[in-house]
């Protein structure tokens, strides 16, 4: 049967050509777009506006077929407009009356791609047709063979586009600076369900549609096929899950229309409807990726004590910072990721009260300090501003745009006072909904808008230091946490060889646990190790977090009882934040990088290529960028 035919990709082209948009800001941000080192799209000012996706997905190809039909906003008259691909096969070009369009692909840039350059007419609108088809090795997508989900029966495919992969699995202007509305319908095989990051959706037999009206960058598009059930928590909020864990994850994640209602509190009305989650299995690479209206979640956090559920705060906080003003290229990462982490903690604070978010603050300096050290105090990586020119823009995704970043907005807090900087918040989420923001923008802003309204000096901030230079700047304030003197003090006894004693711990939370073991890290020995495992039984853990800092304390303590469980737990959890660390730390020896590559071999297929890519690099195995 032909898939999608060319008058229904015509017709659904004048559709998309009426919708209305919630913002009418995306002609004039998308004209005055910061030229943005990993897109194309800046090279005329011809801009997609609205993009509607017709989708077959072949699980037995493991490719998606496709239709790309595009609305091009050209008011300067350019002659051609430019798109980001990346490893897909384009199989035609036409406009709407299904005429040939003059299309040509330039050459491969590392980690960037490729651009598609398409000849238009000289007219204010253009609409352009692209068929198209994904490779199987699509550096965004993840088809799971039905033994690496929940339920062992059927496939599953997710998507996965920050930061420049969008354009592995659809044509577009992939830059955080360009903004549009769009839409899709999707087939899936019967009795699967496909769920996308939009606000309506609706379906008819196996054909699924979806529309977000709001402008959104590329790399917010993300779509998940499966054997998929729904729960309700509230009439905001739900969750998507493989039945086996709906009711599981639904008991996680009761507390999130709590966070909701906090975090509008805090910064003002959430814009996007529904806020739902989407928990996928153990492969998906990240904790969570903030999906607008559809959170994608590991399944890691999933501890049975709701004790990690703050990083659902902060998914949550990135439909203000992050999804509602979006950082302009991937160079000012900072904008979305030390705004959201504060955001996040605001939440926290809210719900759980200042103790518990003075922890999540140590911890976070403890990962910042760690960072620090990885690549260097003076390395230019260590800015809040990046040159990611010439480079993968996820090299940027580390804990100095967290974390420093945090730190700043800390600062700002303590500069301004509580009262004034929400109010400047506020007012920064209002006055800049549904555009992107670059690093001087936001500077220029601050200093407008708080820091000259309150007799604040940029010089009295060091604020040039803080994002223009590497490091952190001198006399910076480390975060303290009440609750966690307990867990020092233990942690300092225990490396004396007197163990704690469960009366002592039993009310602890996660985060103090995790604390704890940090403490030991480097310093306690194989009989210590012993000592607790045999105590607390660590190895065991259902928390994810526990488990893994357990396991690396005990890699770098040379603990040989923990590498079954090391190599069970990296053949069954793909997250890049636990993974790559362990890798990291069997490869210090020659007989663990020879295990960590027989690992890895067994591993490889149930990781998402950002995870398996990451991991290849660390192993000395392949060149990444390639794929």
């Amino acid at each position: 049967m032909q898939f999608f035919s060319k008058a229904t990709a015509a017709a659904i082209l004048l559709l998309i050509a009426g919708c209305g948009s919630e913002s009418s800001k995306t002609d004039k941000n998308n004209k005055n777009m910061t030229q943005d080192a990993h897109s194309f799209a800046g090279t005329s000012t011809a801009r997609v506006v609205s993009e509607h996706l017709l989708i077959r997905t072949n699980f037995e190809a493991r490719v998606l077929e496709g239709v790309a039909s595009m609305e091009i906003s050209n008011p300067d008259l350019a002659d051609s407009v430019f798109l980001d691909i990346r490893n897909l096969k384009i199989q035609s070009v036409e406009n709407k009356e299904g005429e040939a369009l003059d299309y040509s692909i330039g050459p491969e840039m590392e980690f960037v791609g490729q651009p598609l350059k398409i000849n238009i007419e000289n007219k204010e609108t253009e609409n352009i047709v692209i068929r198209y088809q994904t490779k199987p090795d699509a550096a965004a997508l993840q088809w799971l063979e039905p033994g690496l989900t929940a339920g062992k029966k059927q496939p599953m495919l997710f998507t996965q586009g920050q930061a420049i992969l969008s354009r592995t699995w659809f044509p577009c202007q992939d830059s955080p600076g360009i903004r549009f509305r769009w839409s899709a319908d999707v087939e899936v095989p019967a009795g699967m369900r496909a769920v996308m990051s939009a606000e309506k959706q609706s379906s008819a037999g196996n054909i699924f549609h979806f529309e977000m009206s709001k402008e959104v960058p590329a790399y917010l598009v993300a779509l998940a096929v499966g054997n998929l059930k729904f729960k309700e928590i509230n009439d905001r909020c739900g969750v998507y899950a493989e039945p086996e864990m709906l009711d599981k994850s639904a008991w996680e994640f009761a507390d999130v229309g709590k966070m909701l209602s906090a975090a509008e509190e805090l910064y003002g009305p959430y814009r996007w409807g529904r806020y739902d989650l989407l928990v996928l299995p153990p492969s998906f690479p990240f904790g969570g990726m903030e999906n607008p209206c559809l959170t994608f979640a590991t399944p890691t956090i999933l501890a049975g004590d709701r004790s990690l559920v703050s990083l659902v705060a902060h998914e949550l906080a990135h439909s203000w910072s992050g999804n509602l003003v979006t950082n302009a290229t991937w160079d000012d990462f900072w904008l979305n990721e030390g705004f959201t982490v504060y955001f996040e903690r605001r939440i926290m604070e809210v719900l759980e009260g200042k103790e518990y978010a003075d922890m999540l603050a140590v911890i976070g300096w403890g990962d910042l300090q760690n960072t620090l050290q990885d690549l260097g105090p003076d390395s230019p990586d260590t800015r809040l501003k990046l040159d990611l020119k010439g480079r993968d823009a996820d090299d940027g995704m580390t804990d100095i745009a967290y974390e420093k970043g945090y730190r700043l907005l800390c600062l700002l807090e303590e500069k301004a006072g509580r009262p004034a900087w929400d109010a400047f918040l506020k007012k920064y989420f209002a006055d800049h909904a549904f555009s992107s923001v670059t690093t001087e923008k936001f500077i220029e802003y601050l200093d407008k808008n708080l820091l000259k309204a309150n007799n604040i000096k940029a010089t009295d901030l060091q604020l040039n230091d803080w994002i223009y230079k590497p490091g952190l700047p001198a006399g910076i304030r480390v975060p303290e946490s009440a609750r966690f003197r307990r867990a020092e003090a233990l942690a300092a006894s225990s490396l004396m060889g007197e163990l704690p004693g469960f009366p002592e711990v039993k009310d602890w939370s996660s985060h103090e646990w995790l604390h704890y073991l940090r403490m030991l890290e480097g310093k306690a020995d194989s009989k210590i190790l012993q000592q607790l495992d045999k105590r607390f039984a660590f190895d065991k853990s259902r928390n994810s977090e526990i488990l893994f800092q357990w396991l690396y304390i005990s890699l770098k303590a040379g603990y040989q009882p923990a590498l079954e469980t090391t190599e069970n737990f990296l053949i069954h959890t793909g997250r890049r934040k636990f993974v790559l660390p362990l890798y990291k730390e069997l490869c210090k020896t020659v007989t663990g990088k020879d295990l960590a590559i027989r690992i890895f071999s067994s591993a490889s297929s149930g990781y998402h290529p950002v995870t398996r890519q990451s991991v290849e690099k660390e192993l000395g195995l392949s060149n990444p960028a390639i794929h």
